[in-house]
């Protein structure tokens, strides 16, 4: 297996980002309606941000955003991402993803985040992860909620210079 890879589903490979992947990342990152919740899009150098903050949470930690590319076509469809977090103090594990809009509603951010979930209980033993949602993102908290997560708390995170409320969805190891 190309030590790339992080991760496999039925349908996707979940690989390490590089800087080969710059296109790709900013073609999703400086779209801003995939980046609507976020509410700004990146900058060129915001996505090489990006890049190298991804690059450092591999290494320190072997979790990050990951690239999903379909196993067929290896085309990229988005990114999906199993990370460390602190809100209010507290550590989490948080589960994310952001896709390129031709592959919304097709069941990958779905199929990518239980993956992602079943490592995270069952590789690093983790008793809970969370995903932080703007509460206006629907399809999102859906992805959450068909995973069996539940909102717990709110809270206020700046993104892009700007204070936005998030809704903490928990989802509970069984």
């Amino acid at each position: 297996m190309d030590k790339n890879i992080f991760l496999e589903t039925k349908r996707c490979y979940l690989r390490k980002m590089t800087f080969d992947d710059y296109c790709e990342l900013a073609e999703m990152l400086q779209d801003i309606g995939v980046m609507y919740a976020w509410e700004y899009s990146f900058s060129e150098e915001d996505v090489k941000d990006w890049i190298n903050k991804n690059l450092e949470l591999y290494n320190r930690c072997n979790s990050g955003y990951f690239l999903v590319e379909d196993k067929i076509s290896s085309k990229v469809l988005g990114q999906a991402a199993l990370m460390p977090d602190v809100i209010d103090g507290k550590e989490y594990y948080e589960v994310g993803y952001i896709f390129k809009k031709q592959y919304w509603h097709k069941g990958y951010a779905t199929e990518c985040a239980r993956a992602l979930v079943k490592y995270a209980f069952e590789k690093l033993n983790l008793s809970e992860v969370i995903f932080e949602i703007r509460p206006e993102n629907r399809a999102s908290r859906n992805v959450a909620e068909r995973l069996g997560a539940g909102v717990e708390g709110e809270f206020v995170k700046n993104v892009g210079g700007k204070d936005m409320r998030h809704l903490i969805y928990k989802l509970y190891k069984n």
